[in-house]
């Protein structure tokens, strides 16, 4: 993977385009739980109420449970899976 460029550029390597990849999809898992617990313990009001940001939330740990199904092994599988049950038990918990 060191050795071989994409076809797109010869100024990378596979190696780099993986640790980039790798690296730039933690920044979004870290951001999303920055972010959604900041607003749970900060400004849980704006949290709670909000629809919008309780789907886009559901919909972003739906996503990551596909991939993890898909091509992660079964660890950080069954993490994203309890942190959708503890996602959407928090959800139904704010609207009871």
């Amino acid at each position: 993977m060191k050795a071989v460029s994409p076809v797109i550029t010869r100024q990378t390597t596979m190696w780099k385009a993986w640790i980039g990849f790798n690296a730039s999809h933690s920044f979004g898992a870290l951001l999303f739980g920055a972010i959604y617990g900041y607003l749970a313990l900060a400004k849980s009001a704006l949290l709670f109420q909000s629809t919008f940001l309780a789907i886009v939330g559901g919909l972003l740990l739906a996503g990551y449970i596909i991939l993890g199904k898909l091509y992660w092994f079964r660890v950080p599988f069954r993490g994203i899976v309890l942190a959708s049950i503890l996602y959407a038990g928090g959800f139904v918990a704010s609207r009871i």
